[in-house]
C-alpha cells in the first residue's frame, strides 16, 4: 500500500488507541463515544465487539492474557475479552468533567494513562501511572492527554496535550518509572491539526496523528517533521504500527465530527486506514500487574 487505504469500515463515532497484538495478527481499537472495544483479525477479516457501560479511553494487553484498560470511573482489568471487569484504580477526579484518554505500557509493564479535562479552561488532565496495584501522578499540566510513547531506548517519553497543539518530551528512568525534565518537543500552528494519538519506530521518529489535520506526520527524534502521509478523513486520531513486518501504519479516525460536507468527501471516516511505510514499529509492551 503506497498510498492510506480503508482496511475496515468501522463507522466509528471515536475510533482510537489502535494496539497490535503480533500473536494473533489482530488489531485492537476503541470507540470511545460507543463504550466499545473491538477486535479486528486482519487475516481471517473478522470483527468482534464487547459494549461497556461507559467510555474505554484506552488499554494494553497483559502479559498473562486478558487487558487493563481505563475507563472514566477508573482501571479496571480483566481476564479474557468477554470477561468481567476487576477494579485496579477507582477514580479520584470529577467523573462529570474528567475521564481517561489516551495510554499505554512502558517496556517494564508499567501502565500509563492520562485523562482529559471535559471543560478546556484549565490544565487539569493528568497522567497517571498503574503498577503492582499502585497509582503514581506523573504530570497533571494538560487539557487532553495525548500522544504517549517511549524511545527505542526508553530514556524518551513523549506526551502531548492536543488542545493546545503541543507535544513534550520528558526525561524517563525505565527502572523507576519517573519522568522529569519536561520540556516542548514540537509545537504545532493552529488551524492545521492537532497533535493526537502517536507511535515511535524503531528507528525512534515520532509518528503523530493530526486531529482535524487530515494527515499523520513523521517527526525526527530532534523535533524535525520528515514525511507527512494524507488520510481520506478530516480527524486522524491515533497510529499504531503492526502487520507481519512491522511496517504497516495503521491509522484511527473520528466520524461523529465530520460536518454533512466532510462525509461526502470522506465517507469512510470512522474506519481503519492503513499504509505501508519505509520503516518498522516497536513492539507494543504488555501490562505485568
Amino acid at each position: 500500500m503506497t498510498t492510506m487505504q480503508c482496511v475496515l469500515d468501522a463507522q466509528a463515532k471515536l475510533a482510537e488507541c489502535p494496539r497490535w497484538d503480533e500473536t494473533t495478527q489482530t488489531l485492537y481499537f476503541v470507540d470511545i463515544d460507543s463504550f466499545k472495544l473491538h477486535a479486528y483479525n486482519i487475516q481471517s477479516e473478522t470483527l468482534k465487539s464487547r459494549t461497556f457501560d461507559e467510555e474505554i479511553g484506552c488499554f494494553s494487553l497483559s502479559k498473562n492474557g486478558g487487558f487493563i484498560a481505563a475507563f472514566r470511573s477508573g482501571v479496571y482489568t480483566f481476564s479474557a475479552f468477554e470477561a468481567p471487569l476487576e477494579t485496579y484504580w477507582l477514580a479520584t477526579y470529577n467523573q462529570k468533567t474528567t475521564r481517561f484518554n489516551d495510554g499505554r505500557c512502558d517496556a517494564k509493564g508499567r501502565f500509563l494513562a492520562g485523562t482529559m479535562y471535559s471543560p478546556k479552561d484549565a490544565f487539569k488532565g493528568a497522567l497517571h501511572q498503574f503498577n503492582q496495584g499502585q497509582e503514581r501522578l506523573i504530570d497533571q499540566a494538560a487539557w487532553t492527554s495525548n500522544g504517549l510513547a517511549f524511545s527505542p531506548d526508553n530514556k524518551t517519553m513523549y506526551y502531548s496535550d492536543t488542545p493546545n497543539h503541543v507535544v513534550y518530551q520528558f526525561d524517563y528512568d525505565l527502572e523507576t518509572g519517573s519522568a522529569t525534565n519536561k520540556r516542548v518537543f514540537i509545537e504545532f500552528p493552529r488551524g492545521n491539526g492537532r497533535p493526537d494519538g502517536a507511535a515511535v519506530d524503531a528507528e525512534g521518529n515520532y509518528w503523530s496523528a493530526l486531529y482535524q489535520g487530515q494527515r499523520v506526520v513523521k517527526i525526527s527524534p530532534e523535533g524535525n517533521i520528515l514525511e507527512e502521509y494524507p488520510v481520506p478523513a478530516t480527524y486522524p486520531t491515533m497510529v499504531a504500527f503492526g502487520g507481519k513486518d512491522m511496517s504497516t501504519l495503521f491509522v484511527t479516525t473520528c466520524r461523529s465530527a465530520q460536518t454533512e460536507e466532510e462525509l461526502k468527501e470522506f465517507p469512510k471516516a470512522g474506519g481503519i486506514f492503513a499504509i505501508t511505510v519505509n520503516t518498522k514499529g516497536q513492539h507494543e509492551e504488555k501490562f505485568a500487574g
